[in-house]
């Protein structure tokens, strides 16, 4: 006697109410949650899982938003039940998701405080698995006139020179520029470095005549103002 062929279940098989793709439409993008968001990405899961199983294990065995974010394809397609097509799908949606962040902040916000800065690139910086080192550039109402990446690479005063930066701040015609660099360890403390490099851009500011307002460091999702910590003071 042939033995039964063995079921799995799939997406279909659940209650319309549970579907992800059905969720979305009825309660909106927003009340899902990632795991139901990847599937919807993912499509179809494997023989042994769903595409609700399958987005729940990569983000539970993979740290989550944050692995999505920084993984390349490669590494994505070693997942099991990830290949060629789902890693694509995957790194083109995060890759939207980066640039639509990017036109939302360029309408010309203002920068009232640490906190709209850090704001500002949050969420552009905080996974970057390298130092970027930006200026934001501010006209006389502190309103932002754009944005600059000046160095990839461990922050060094030696690398980082005035001359460069504040050209870039003059064309700009730039009242002020805040300096913001990430540290991909997560940990917004500033090194002996970063108070160096920024002790030294204040005073070339003062010089040329543009103030440097601020230097933030962004963590993962927290940030140091080094203003705030009375590095600017002489």
């Amino acid at each position: 006697m042939s033995e039964k062929p063995e079921y799995h279940l799939t997406i279909k098989d659940m209650p319309p109410d549970q579907r992800p793709r059905e969720r979305l439409f009825v309660v909106g993008p927003e009340s899902l949650s990632n795991t139901e968001l990847l599937a919807i990405l993912l499509r179809t899961g494997t023989v042994e899982e769903t595409s609700l199983d399958l987005a729940k294990r990569i983000l539970n065995q993979n740290g989550g938003l944050r692995f999505l974010a920084e993984s390349d394809v490669e590494q994505l397609k070693n997942i099991h039940g990830v290949g060629t097509a789902k890693a694509a799908q995957i790194k083109a949606a995060v890759e939207l998701g980066k640039r639509i962040f990017s036109i939302s902040s360029w309408e010309s916000p203002s920068i009232k405080s640490p906190q709209d800065a850090a704001n500002l690139l949050m969420d552009s910086m905080r996974y970057l698995d390298r130092e970027h080192f930006k200026v934001v550039y501010l006209n006389s109402k502190n309103r932002v006139l754009g944005v600059d990446l000046i160095s990839i690479g461990t922050l060094n005063a030696s690398l980082v020179h005035p001359r460069e930066l504040f050209k870039k701040a003059v064309v700009r015609s730039a009242a002020g520029i805040i300096l913001v660099h990430n540290h991909p360890s997560g940990d917004p403390h500033p090194s002996e470095e970063d108070k160096l490099v920024t002790k030294r851009m204040v005073e070339a500011g003062e010089i040329i005549g543009i103030e440097v307002l601020d230097h933030i460091i962004i963590g993962d999702g927290i940030y140091v103002s080094l203003r705030e910590m009375g590095c600017f003071t002489s």
